[in-house]
């Protein structure tokens, strides 16, 4: 069954479930804004004293609390990367309203089905993390006798950094805890050929068919069918070596199928040879580094001592951003680096060396912490946090236009950020969705200095990307804080409309549309309308002289709006609470 053509097993939602509307949570925690239910299980964010997003992992039906206290018992049991950590479970407290249920890690991002709908089918890199994150996982479960059972494509989670994680938790505990008679829907779990559609009866080797079902559909956008093609005839990209072994997994006899998912995971490393292999003795680097390498290839020799690259997470015109593995300290990171042919211009090393520079010298909660800045044969980086809530524009791409109750407090806090930097004289000059981060606690911080203006610096010329810069900008004239005050403003319109204020493409078409004042407003509560009208207003000195006074107006008008969104009738609230949600789980 192709993405275009079938249900999704989860339904998102910012709206709080009816049975958990009376529990008290403990001192000082509060609802998240997010919650995804599902068939049996419903995930609702919660946020701790310490700030941190946790999902609170309820049953949907009463009868079936021994089933989920099986289900935490067997997670909390279970440690691995691909697997969420579990943290507490509440069991039913009559006098606090509260239970059962458990806590354990929220994940941002949304499943693979949905990344599929939404980008099309993966590439052989994407596949080949899927394989190896799902795959150590499975194989991980079955050496303590544990078996997952609903693999698919529906419990498979993507984040926006493209970490996998596995869900569907409710199915790999023992069948005797389970309620009789059920089993996992075939709707959307796929079912291997051994299946007789009546009985359900998990094994090592039906989930090593799920996981190459599940990759192959990553592949394909479908499952494989009865009459399993080529996938080299699907995919000619794809490597014959790579193509074998997901066939030989997807053998109907389970006797046919590799020994072990350890050993197929073996045979595709076997398969995919050195082009994934970490380059770091001295003969492998003389081999490889010429001018044709790839940038990835070049990177591994730079930093393959010190860093594991796991994934390229974005490109720019100077740089790129890969995600890492920090060997040392042994976490993951994001790591930036000039782009090679970049490299050789001692100039823009220079800004780039800068740009970390600045951003590690404002310590604030908004701002993406700078780790370090290094450089080895010719390559530049630094690496940072790694933001694993991907970026505003991820998330809007992901789930539409969000609610100004849910933005109010995030954009309070990148304005402060925002105005430390400019205290210190320091000018970002190029905020846009891409450039403003979320980390693992939901919070939302800055990045990329890579053009900000410094103390003494008279600069202008054209910066900041069109859609999102101020006139003055766009036509090459000095910049001051003003600049980033128009951006903020326009990134505040593009999570609450889902598109930026005066359009995209021709960046004389836009220049005309903002000297002309010309965006919509109707529909933005008044308060947050006039805010956004001052910030986006045409000429320097008509908007905030700075991102504080940016700030202090913002607060008054959230408030003033958020207070209006308490009148307003029932039936506008739960239209907008239906209309604005979020992927999460």
């Amino acid at each position: 069954m192709s993405t275009t053509d079938r249900p999704f097993r989860d339904r998102v939602t910012n709206k709080l479930p009816s049975h958990l509307a009376n529990w008290q949570l403990p001192q000082d925690w509060r609802w998240g804004t997010e919650g995804v239910e599902g068939e049996h299980r419903h995930y609702q964010e919660v946020v701790d004293e310490l700030g941190r997003s946790l999902s609170l992992v309820s049953s949907l039906d009463p009868d079936h609390e021994s089933w989920l206290h099986a289900e935490a018992r067997n997670l909390a049991h279970l440690n691995h990367p691909s697997i969420p950590t579990t943290y507490y479970y509440w069991s039913r407290n009559l006098e606090l309203q509260r239970g059962p249920g458990y806590l354990r890690r929220w994940i941002a991002g949304e499943t693979l089905w949905s990344r599929l709908s939404r980008t099309g089918s993966e590439d052989l890199a994407f596949v080949l993390q899927l394989l190896r994150s799902a795959g150590s996982a499975l194989a991980y479960m079955h050496s303590g006798g544990t078996v997952h059972g609903a693999l698919s494509a529906e419990t498979s989670w993507v984040t926006p950094t493209g970490r996998i994680w596995l869900l569907g938790w409710e199915w790999a505990v023992p069948r005797t805890e389970m309620p009789p008679g059920l089993s996992p829907n075939p709707r959307w779990t796929p079912a291997p050929p051994e299946s007789d559609g009546v009985s359900w009866n998990p094994t090592p080797a039906t989930d090593q068919w799920q996981l190459a079902a599940t990759a192959f559909a990553a592949f394909t956008r479908e499952y494989p069918p009865r009459d399993l093609p080529p996938l080299t005839l699907v995919r000619p990209d794809i490597p014959v070596s790579v193509a074998k072994v997901l066939a030989r997994a997807l053998k109907r006899d389970p006797n046919d199928r590799f020994h072990s998912i350890a050993g197929m995971l073996r045979e595709l490393d076997r398969a995919v040879g050195s082009h994934t292999s970490m380059f770091t003795s001295g003969s492998m680097a003389a081999a490889i580094r010429g001018p044709g390498e790839s940038e990835e290839a070049r990177l591994r020799w730079a930093t393959g001592e010190d860093y594991e690259v796991k994934a390229r997470l974005g490109s720019g015109t100077f740089g790129s951003v890969w995600r890492v593995r920090d060997l040392s300290l042994n976490r993951e990171v994001a790591l930036k680096m000039l782009h090679p042919e970049v490299s050789s211009d001692e100039n823009a090393v220079h800004r780039f060396r800068r740009e970390a520079q600045l951003a590690a010298q404002l310590a604030h909660p908004s701002i993406v912490p700078i780790y370090d800045w290094d450089s080895s044969g010719g390559v530049a980086w630094y690496t940072m946090e790694l933001a694993e809530g991907g970026s505003l524009a991820d998330l809007v791409a992901r789930s539409g236009p969000r609610t100004i109750a849910e933005i109010a407090p995030q954009i309070d806090q990148v304005l402060d950020g925002l105005a430390a930097a400019h205290a210190s004289g320091i000018i970002h000059r190029d905020l846009k969705p891409e450039n403003i981060l979320i980390d693992r606690y939901r919070r939302w911080r800055i990045a990329d200095f890579g053009v900000a203006r410094i103390p003494g610096e008279e600069m202008s010329g054209t910066t900041g990307t069109p859609e999102f810069a101020a006139p003055e900008q766009l036509l090459g004239e000095p910049q001051g804080p003003q600049v980033d005050c128009f951006e903020i403003a326009a990134i505040t319109y593009f999570l609450l409309a889902g598109k930026p204020p005066f359009g995209s493409g021709d960046g004389r078409a836009i220049l005309a549309r903002e000297l002309s004042g010309d965006v919509d407003l109707d529909g933005i509560a008044p308060d947050v309308a006039e805010w956004l009208r001052r910030g986006l207003a045409a000429r320097p000195e008509d908007r905030f002289a700075d991102a504080t006074a940016m700030r202090d107006a913002w607060r008054e008008a959230a408030e003033n709006a958020a207070n209006a969104e308490e009148h307003a009738p029932w039936w506008r609230r739960l239209f907008t609470s239906e209309m604005n949600v979020d992927n999460g789980s």
